[in-house]
């Protein structure tokens, strides 16, 4: 039994998402791309206040909204622009965090 357990899982992982590069705005699951609501400015101040009280860490990436597994690093990011490598999980919107690094203003990129 352990041993079928073992095999679905790993059959899952294998056939789940790729490792992938989103390039985006971290922000919080609350307010997404509209800090206006917040009355809280600069971005980066309303992103900590969310999360401080809830909200989770996220990437915007113009389109779409996706919660990071990683709620650690991301508070060095707050309303900045970053490239984030990770795998996405599309039924749940999370995207699981391998590296964060900010994207500078001639398109380069460091990492943290």
């Amino acid at each position: 039994m352990t041993k079928l357990a073992f095999f679905f899982l790993a059959g899952a992982l294998v056939s789940g998402a790729a490792t992938e590069t989103f390039t985006g705005v971290i922000t919080d699951s609350m307010c997404g791309n509209d800090h206006a609501m917040m009355k809280v400015s600069p971005n980066e101040r309303c992103v900590r206040d969310c999360v401080k009280h809830g909200s989770k860490y996220a990437l915007f990436d113009g389109k779409n909204v996706y919660v990071l597994s990683d709620q650690k690093s991301p508070e060095q990011f707050a309303g900045q622009k970053v490239k984030v490598t990770g795998t996405l999980y599309q039924k749940t919107k999370i995207l699981k965090v391998d590296s964060i690094s900010v994207v500078s203003q001639a398109g380069s990129s460091q990492k943290r």
